[in-house]
C-alpha cells in the first residue's frame, strides 16, 4: 500500500480497512477515501459529512471515528491533473477498501465499430455492445441471495428482457436460477418449485400430470415435447425436494422468482410489497431504481452501492444538478443513505440506525429541502446545512429517548 496518492499522505491517525477470509477488518479509526463530487456535490458532501461524523461520534461516544481521506475524481480532478479518474484514485480506492462519493459528470465518449469486417449497418445508425457472463451474472446474483438471506428478506426477483434478448438477458435469468439451486439449495425454493409442491401440499393424490396442468394451464393443447418436458420438471421437483421443502417446509425458505423487465415497473408501482430484493442486469437496474425512487420521494433520496469481493464504493444515485451547485438546496438524503449502506457493511450498525432513524424524524417533523417541500402539505423549506443540522440535533433527542426507556 502506498503513503501517498495525488500527492496526498494518508493520514496519519487513521487504520486502512483490511479485507481477510471473506470478512472486513475494519478498526476504530479506519480511513475512508471520499469524492465530493462535481456540481452540487459540493454542498451535498458537506452535510452529509457532519451527519456521519456526529452519528459516529454519538453512537459509539468518541471511541470509533472515521478518518476521511479525500481523492480525486470528475472536474476536480480535471482541473487538477488533466485526467477525470486519475489512476491514484482508482489505487487508493482498491487499497482503503471501502470508500463513498458525490455525484459526478460523466463525459461524453465514442467508439468506432465494424470497422475493417463484412457486416454493415446504416451509417447514421447508433450501435451497442450487451455483454453477460456467466460469471458476472452468477456473481451478482449470489450477492443477492447472500444479502436476502443474510438480512431475513423473502425473496430475490430476477428481472431480465429474456422473452426478447434471449442470448444475453434470457440467459441471465437460467444462471440466476442456476446459482441459486446449485449454491444454496437447503435454503431457496423458486416459484415454479413452490407451485408443483404446494399442489402436492394441498392435494397428497394428485397425480404428476394434474400438477403439470396446474402450472401450465393449457398443458394439454400443447405440443407433446414440451408437455413431456413439464411432466418430467414436476417429478424432478418432488423427488428431490418433497423431504426438505415438501409438507409447507417451502413457506420458511427464500423465494426466488423472475419477471419480465417491463412488467416490474408496474409491480412496483402497485403490488411493491410483494418485492424485496431485484437482481437485474445494469440498464434494467438504471430504470427500475429510479421508478422504485419515485416511490419514496424521487432521487434525491435514493441511495446507491457498489459491493463486489472486498471491496465497495457508496455513491449518490442522481446527477450534479450543475444550476444548483453551491446555493445549499439540494437534498442530501441519497449521500447520507449511501452511507448508512457503508457503516452497515463495516458493522458499524449503531450509527447507521442513528443516521436512519434521525431522517426519518426530520422529515416526519416536515423539515425538507424543497423537492420535498413541493410534495407535502404544511412542511418547511430548509437549506442543505439546515437539513444536516436538523439531523443532528434530533440524534440528540433520539439517544435521549433511548436513555430515558433505559432507566425506566
Amino acid at each position: 500500500m502506498a503513503v501517498v496518492y495525488n500527492g496526498v499522505p494518508l493520514p496519519s491517525e487513521g487504520s486502512p480497512i483490511r479485507y481477510e477470509n471473506g470478512q472486513y477488518r475494519v478498526p476504530d479509526n479506519p480511513i475512508i477515501p471520499f469524492i465530493e463530487g462535481d456540481g452540487t456535490g459540493r454542498d451535498i458532501w458537506k452535510a452529509s459529512r457532519r451527519v456521519f461524523d456526529a452519528a459516529v461520534e454519538k453512537a459509539y461516544g468518541g471511541k470509533r471515528h472515521v478518518v476521511w481521506y479525500e481523492i480525486f475524481a470528475g472536474e476536480k480532478a480535471f482541473s487538477q491533473f488533466r485526467n477525470w479518474m486519475p489512476e491514484d484514485t482508482l489505487r487508493a480506492a482498491k487499497d482503503l477498501r471501502v470508500s463513498i462519493k458525490g455525484p459526478l459528470t460523466t463525459p461524453v465518449g465514442g467508439e468506432e465499430m465494424l470497422a475493417g469486417g463484412k457486416k454493415r449497418v446504416r451509417e447514421d445508425s447508433g450501435v451497442g455492445i450487451k455483454p453477460i457472463s456467466i460469471t458476472g451474472t452468477k456473481r451478482l446474483v449470489r450477492r443477492a441471495i447472500q444479502f436476502a438471506l443474510e438480512n431475513k428478506r423473502p425473496s430475490v426477483t430476477l428481472v431480465h428482457k429474456g422473452n426478447i434478448q434471449k442470448f444475453t438477458e434470457g440467459a441471465f435469468r437460467e444462471w440466476g436460477y442456476e446459482v441459486a439451486q446449485a449454491e444454496f439449495r437447503d435454503r431457496v425454493v423458486t416459484e415454479r418449485e413452490s407451485w408443483i409442491l404446494d399442489n402436492k401440499d394441498k392435494s397428497p393424490q394428485i397425480t404428476i400430470e394434474q400438477n403439470a396442468q396446474q402450472v401450465e394451464p393449457g398443458l394439454e393443447f400443447a405440443a407433446e415435447e414440451f408437455r413431456k418436458g413439464v411432466h418430467a420438471e414436476v417429478k424432478d421437483v418432488l423427488d428431490k425436494l418433497s423431504r426438505s421443502h415438501g409438507n409447507g417446509q417451502w413457506k420458511k425458505k427464500l423465494m426466488i422468482n423472475d419477471r419480465i423487465a417491463d412488467s416490474i415497473f408496474q409491480q412496483v408501482i402497485i403490488r411493491p410489497q410483494e418485492y424485496s430484493v431485484l437482481a437485474t442486469p445494469n440498464l434494467n437496474g438504471d430504470y427500475i431504481s429510479d421508478a422504485c425512487a419515485a416511490q419514496v420521494g424521487g432521487l434525491g433520496i435514493a441511495p446507491g452501492g457498489n459491493i463486489g469481493d472486498g471491496y465497495a464504493i457508496f455513491e449518490a444515485t442522481h446527477g450534479t444538478a450543475p444550476k444548483y451547485a453551491d446555493l445549499d438546496v439540494i437534498n442530501p438524503g441519497s449521500v447520507i443513505l449511501s452511507g448508512v449502506m457503508m457503516f452497515e457493511l463495516i458493522g458499524w450498525r449503531e450509527a447507521a440506525r442513528l443516521i436512519e432513524n434521525a431522517l426519518e424524524e426530520t422529515i416526519r417533523q416536515k423539515r425538507v429541502t424543497y423537492d420535498f417541500e413541493r410534495q407535502m402539505e404544511g412542511a418547511t423549506k430548509v437549506k442543505t446545512s439546515e437539513f444536516a443540522s436538523y439531523m443532528i440535533g434530533n440524534m440528540d433527542a433520539l439517544a435521549g429517548a433511548r436513555r430515558e426507556v433505559a432507566l425506566a
